[in-house]
């Protein structure tokens, strides 16, 4: 029992001399609560920021666009006539050539078509020749002739007719491109109108976008644009913008572009979201790092420092801001060139309280990179 008292009394003990020598270090200039030797943020007074002069950039106005990629040219191939499967020519993903055969269907029956159409041809225009060469000799009439001319001509439209037929059992590629998958396979039935299989032209995509209307005094063919995709993040693709609609949608007020983009290693594929970036021009203004910008609700504002006789002090000024991009945002109200603001750390400083600058970044952080990209609504 007497033990247990012992320690309770050496803990009090402790904690007085523990509070006493606290007290007397701040009677005497020793350390302030929550800061070094002589005030705030240690040596010298206030709270050590990080500093940033306000030059001038250019900016890069943008227009941010959003459009589906497209095979140069895309089509889905489909049957013209009610049939089995022969024979498929092609495998899944194949690269095939322009009339190259892709599925062949049953044709005995147009086979023998096109042998009765030929062989009635062949008789049609022996005859004509028969009585073309008795005409000549007077033996036969300008008429009978003409008879035998008409059936000749009907004998060779019977047999186009019927090698048409036989073609339409030869599905070929409308052009060289990428084959897609399929589930056709021999033996199967197909009617007009089934799907066999897709081909993409992948050398290049096409994009359609849309623009509204108060930015078509800036377009023209030929303009040269930049877009991204999920798919690749950090890839920007160039390409230009080959058609301009001939027609403003009056639902919707924007015209319909059509971009190229080249595709050469394959990588874009059609049906892929595109992020269409068209450039507007340059412009100078006024930048500060998005870090040195602090906002509440819908009021922006930075800690300029302001320095005195008494010191460096953070004055909370308000801003206008503008575009943003590269890490940067645009100052359009509320700063001049050459005002030194705090770069970093602005929770941490309070309106009228000391600073000490512990580093400025140099000039050229804050120069040459592009404005962000304007929104169409924004």
């Amino acid at each position: 029992m007497v033990r247990r008292h012992f320690f309770l009394v050496g803990a009090l003990v402790i904690l007085v001399i523990m509070a006493a020598v606290g007290g007397l270090r701040i009677l005497f200039g020793g350390e302030e609560p929550g800061g070094g030797p002589g005030g705030p943020g240690g040596p010298g007074g206030g709270v050590a920021v990080a500093a940033t002069t306000v030059q001038p950039r250019t900016f890069t106005d943008r227009v941010d666009l959003l459009g589906v990629a497209k095979g140069r040219r895309s089509v889905t191939l489909t049957a013209a006539a009610t049939q089995l499967v022969e024979r498929v020519r092609f495998s899944d993903g194949q690269f095939v050539p322009e009339g190259a055969v892709l599925v062949e269907l049953k044709d005995a029956e147009q086979n023998a078509g096109v042998a009765q159409a030929q062989a009635r041809l062949e008789q049609a225009e022996r005859a004509l020749e028969r009585w073309r060469t008795l005409s000549e000799r007077g033996y036969a009439s300008k008429a009978a002739v003409d008879q035998y001319e008409a059936a000749y001509l009907t004998a060779k439209a019977d047999l186009a007719a019927a090698q048409a037929r036989q073609g339409d059992r030869l599905i070929r590629a409308p052009f060289a491109g990428v084959v897609g998958l399929t589930d056709i396979a021999p033996g199967a039935l197909v009617n007009p109108g089934t799907e066999i299989v897709t081909l993409d032209d992948l050398s290049a995509e096409r994009v359609d976008f849309e623009i509204p209307e108060r930015y078509m005094a800036g377009l023209a063919e030929g303009q040269s644009l930049t877009a991204t995709t999920d798919a690749f993040p950090g890839l920007s693709i160039q390409g230009r913008i080959e058609t301009l609609d001939t027609r403003v949608d009056p639902n919707t007020r924007a015209i319909t572009a059509r971009a190229v983009f080249p595709n050469a290693d394959r990588r874009l594929r059609p049906g892929m979201m595109m992020r269409i970036s068209l450039a507007r021009g340059d412009r100078q203004g006024l930048a500060v790092p998005e870090p040195a910008l602090s906002v509440q609700g819908s009021s922006a504002f930075v800690y300029l420092i302001a320095r005195g006789e008494a010191g460096a002090r953070a004055e909370q000024r308000p801003v206008v801001t503008g575009a943003r991009q590269g890490g940067f945002v645009e100052i359009r109200d509320g700063l001049s060139a050459g005002d030194q603001i705090v770069a970093n750390g602005v929770n941490k400083v309070t309106p009228g309280q000391p600073v000490r600058v512990a580093a400025t970044p140099a000039p050229s952080a804050v120069a040459g990179v592009e404005a962000p990209a304007e929104r169409p609504g924004a």
